[in-house]
């Protein structure tokens, strides 16, 4: 029988406590718990803080397919709409050069070195503007067909985003949906439920778009888009609005919103229905900005209801000390 010397090259080290920088795989025993660990992948499915944003904020716009160690998010509001924009790194958030036009509640789309804000509320009204940022600058880019505030988008990059929903007035919501080719922006096939305020993660090709208010009342109602159409699917667990999200078409994660208080519900989608997840955000809120297309998610500002600096992220599996049973 192979032992576990000729696989790792090492016995199993007695320690009496865990080591602060294990290797992944490395197993040892514990002398003074009396128990065999090891360093692996685990599910953890936990919020934990990041750091905070330079300028509090809500209805910010992001970088939708960032990552916990490389995002960006622009715009929002205090008591005034805001043009600053910042850039994170996994551990704090810099700011960097401001957008052209200051508003919030628009759409988001791609990379912290390659992202695309579009509409949202300048105060007097709903906008059309569109700016492209490059990593150090922000660019004007072709207008939305329909201006509309409270709307979400996604995309993989500066030149491939989809925009929906929203609304121009607060008795109306929006079906309409866009596509940004780099160049212009072309109003594609409808969704199929009005709504805004709603929230949505994917890329060109693959996406999902859900919650959001249907005027009058909170929308669960979630729809598949496969780059042509959208598909009414199975809904969110819990109704609401405002909120946020991460992730991919099969793999997603949906937190905050309010119905109508305040939220920090986290639910989990596998590609077919969500489940709630008993790891609510540490702090209730909405209007939060999505800055990743990682299933480890960041929840960004937002309101509490105060406008808030908290940054906090999901973790779903990594590398985690483990305690190793036999029998």
């Amino acid at each position: 029988m192979t032992t576990f010397k000729e696989i790792r090259g090492t016995t199993i080290e007695v320690v009496s406590s865990d080591p602060s920088n294990p290797e992944t795989g490395q197993i040892w025993y514990n002398s003074s718990s009396g128990t065999l660990k090891g360093y692996q992948l685990a599910t953890i499915n936990a919020w934990s803080a990041g750091g905070n944003l330079n300028t509090a904020r809500q209805g910010m716009m992001g970088s939708s397919s960032g990552s916990p160690t490389a995002s960006l998010t622009a715009a929002g509001i205090t008591t005034v709409n805001l043009s600053a924009s910042e850039s994170y790194n996994g551990t704090s958030w810099t700011n960097t050069p401001s957008i052209t036009t200051a508003r919030s509640t628009g759409g988001g789309a791609g990379t912290a070195t390659a992202a695309l804000i579009f509409g949202g509320d300048t105060g007097p009204a709903p906008t059309t503007a569109s700016e492209s940022w490059n990593g150090s600058t922000w660019t004007n880019t072709p207008s939305l067909n329909t201006a509309r505030r409270n709307m979400a988008g996604f995309g993989a990059t500066n030149t491939a985003a989809i925009g929906f929903g929203g609304n121009q007035n607060p008795s109306t919501a929006e079906v309409s949906t866009e596509s940004f080719n780099g160049s212009a922006w072309t109003s594609v096939n409808n969704m199929n439920t009005a709504r805004t305020a709603l929230t949505g993660i994917g890329i060109l090709t693959a996406g999902l778009a859900f919650g959001g208010q249907a005027v009058p009342g909170f929308s669960a109602a979630t729809e598949s888009w496969n780059g042509t159409s959208w598909t009414s699917v199975n809904s969110l667990n819990t109704a609401r609005s405002s909120l946020a999200a991460s992730g991919i078409q099969t793999s997603a994660l949906a937190f905050g919103g309010g119905n109508p208080g305040l939220t920090g519900a986290t639910e989990l989608w596998n590609g077919t229905s969500w489940t709630t997840n008993p790891s609510s955000m540490g702090t209730a809120r909405s209007n939060m900005t999505k800055a990743t297309a990682s299933s480890d998610g960041l929840a960004v500002g937002g309101s509490t209801p105060s406008v808030t600096t908290a940054t906090e992220k999901w973790t779903g599996i990594a590398l985690a000390t483990r305690t190793i049973t036999v029998s």
